[in-house]
């Protein structure tokens, strides 16, 4: 493998790296499960996945999301040096220049697929795309405001799919509301993370205006406020056997709440973040148990197909 391939492979990865691919399937995952299962039950799951407009509407948020990790490290480039040296050196890799060809080419796309659906998908597409830009570019620098629109950004995508399905039952809010939990932690936790970054490039968080620890009491008041959508979950709705993982959530909040009080140092802040990163990962794959008989009966009409 002469010089010229090798260059090109490590700027594939390191754009890999900056749209940060490994979490793209997953989302995609999530949207598709979280149709089948929670916003259309009553669909059979092949219909729903045979949805071309469904596919367009999971497609555009793939690379929506694609598109905002690339603006995200565009603006947060000297950051990332300080707080993340080793992924900052992979970034790096592509130009500056490169990452911003690449971020319209994929809104671009984006704007193509959507019109395809309809001038109301077109319209929220283009306002997600905007607020991710915003929230990079000037948002992101502001106390608790920067953490709220964050966590905004990150479940706009099902928003998407509520829009589509006309589907607003509770369940589907008590879902959301656990989700939403998650995700601030999850900000406020990377804000006690990131406080080198933050403080030499003067982003106004939690931690460095008020404190480690005001950070860590708006934590515990944050986690335990999530057994309120897991009690209505479990109790009011019929979940099936995700139960199991909710019961399994609290059990490990529990053991983060625990290791919170006695983290310190970035190491035990990035273990607390991948904790969380676990559990809505883990969220996404049990979403199956809600009715697991759906995935047996899709995976028998596929193989009598084939």
């Amino acid at each position: 493998m002469n010089r010229k391939s090798k260059l090109l492979i490590m700027k594939i990865v390191s754009l890999f790296s900056v749209i940060r691919g490994y979490n793209i399937p997953i989302i995609i995952l999530a949207q598709y499960l979280s149709a089948i299962f929670i916003l259309a039950p009553e669909k059979k799951p092949l219909r729903v996945i045979l949805d071309i407009n469904l596919f367009l509407i999971v497609i555009a948020t793939a690379i929506t999301i694609a598109s905002g990790y690339i603006i995200n490290s565009f603006y947060d480039g000297k950051k990332d040096l300080i707080n993340r040296p080793n992924k900052s050196t992979l970034d790096r890799l592509v130009s500056q220049k490169t990452k911003l060809s690449v971020y319209f080419t994929l809104n671009f796309v984006v704007s193509f697929f959507t019109i395809f659906i309809s001038w109301r998908a077109f319209l929220y597409f283009s306002v997600y795309i905007f607020l991710i830009w915003f929230y990079s570019h000037k948002v992101k620098k502001f106390v608790i405001i920067g953490n709220l629109m964050a966590t905004l950004m990150a479940i706009l995508p099902f928003f998407a799919l509520l829009l589509y399905y006309k589907n607003f039952y509770e369940v589907i809010l008590s879902h959301a509301t656990f989700l939403f939990l998650l995700l601030i932690i999850r900000e406020m936790i990377k804000d006690l993370e990131n406080i080198k970054g933050d403080l030499a490039n003067d982003y106004k968080t939690i931690p460095i205006l008020y404190g480690e620890k005001t950070s860590k009491k708006i934590i515990t008041s944050l986690t335990l406020l999530t057994v309120i959508p897991v009690y209505l979950l479990i109790e009011k709705f019929e979940i099936g056997n995700m139960d199991l993982y909710f019961y399994s959530c609290l059990l490990v909040l529990i053991l983060f709440l625990i290791k919170l009080w006695k983290s310190e140092f970035k190491e035990d802040y990035l273990m607390l973040h991948n904790l969380l990163k676990f559990l809505i990962v883990a969220g996404v794959f049990c979403i199956v148990l809600i009715n697991p008989n759906l995935i047996s009966n899709l995976w028998h009409k596929i193989n009598t197909f084939f």
